[in-house]
């Protein structure tokens, strides 16, 4: 006897929903007499009555807002919470009231993050019995995820990163804290390091520290009483003609490093250096902050 299987209904051929191919409707289970306890029914054992401050993104006096512990498909997920243990038809008139402004306040700050159309509020009640509304937002763009199907598609996204997904919480609470009470949720913090040393292209010569700024120190280089200056260091010791060092009373020139290394220079010395001159050549010398 073939099995009574009832057709899929309308809402499987969707653009929206997410799945295809051969499925089938499970059969639906007998009503129970006494549906079983929510999680939390007694205040002592309440997740949210029990979580610190701290693990929530923004709080106040009476409200808070939690997100996901780990970042999911969609831009963002967010939950608001009451302090007070009370579900949504326990809520006393001023609470009730401020549900709605949280609701419209907390919708905003999610739809001003960027790649964000819609956000979705929804309230389902049947996992805690404390109140909790979901705030679900929708990639902009991504019109297959439009309608009541988003919750599922969250599951199938892929993630998205870590370091958006904590930028996004510390723009919500920073948005609500505009508003009054306290943001908790904090954006990465970049981790750097700034090197050792620094290493200029086409920097051949040494360093050399710096020049000692003793005021005692005499500042002119014609000064016959004056230390030895950076200026009468030897030149080039293998060479022989080259002078040793550059008198005080002579200008000192700063070329640059193109101009040490013209080719054209490098024939002319090595002439210098096969026949014998009479007079050692004046040139100047690379001083080491060239």
């Amino acid at each position: 006897m073939p099995e009574n299987i009832p057709p899929l209904p309308d809402f499987t051929r969707w653009p929206s929903f997410p799945f295809e191919g051969d499925m089938r409707v499970k059969p639906l289970a007998a009503p129970v007499d006494v549906e079983p306890p929510r999680s939390g029914e007694d205040a002592a054992e309440c997740v949210a009555c029990n979580t610190p401050d701290d693990a929530y993104i923004w709080i106040s006096e009476r409200w808070r807002v939690r997100a996901m512990d780990r970042p999911t498909g969609l831009p963002m997920v967010l939950i608001l919470e009451c302090r007070s243990h009370l579900d949504i038809g326990d809520l006393p008139n001023l609470l009730a009231a401020e549900l709605g402004v949280m609701t419209v306040r907390l919708e905003r700050a999610i739809r001003s993050l960027d790649g964000v159309a819609r956000v979705h509020v929804n309230r389902w009640g049947d996992g805690s019995a404390h109140l909790h509304m979901w705030f679900l937002a929708r990639p902009y763009g991504r019109l297959q995820l439009r309608g009541t199907f988003l919750t599922l598609w969250d599951d199938i996204l892929p993630v998205i990163p870590e370091q958006q997904w904590r930028e996004n919480l510390a723009l919500v609470a920073a948005w609500l804290a505009d508003f009054g009470g306290t943001a908790i949720a904090e954006p990465p913090h970049i981790q750097w390091e700034s090197p050792s040393t620094i290493t200029y292209a086409g920097d051949n010569t040494d360093e050399s520290p710096e020049p000692d700024a003793d005021a005692s120190r005499p500042t002119s280089l014609n000064d016959a009483s004056s230390p030895p200056s950076q200026f009468d260091t030897p030149i080039n010791d293998a060479d022989p003609h080259m002078p040793t060092s550059i008198p005080n009373n002579e200008p000192h020139p700063h070329p640059s490093p193109s101009d040490l290394l013209r080719s054209d220079t490098i024939p002319a010395q090595r002439a210098a250096e096969s026949q014998p001159v009479a007079a050692p050549p004046a040139t100047a010398a690379p001083t080491p902050n060239s």
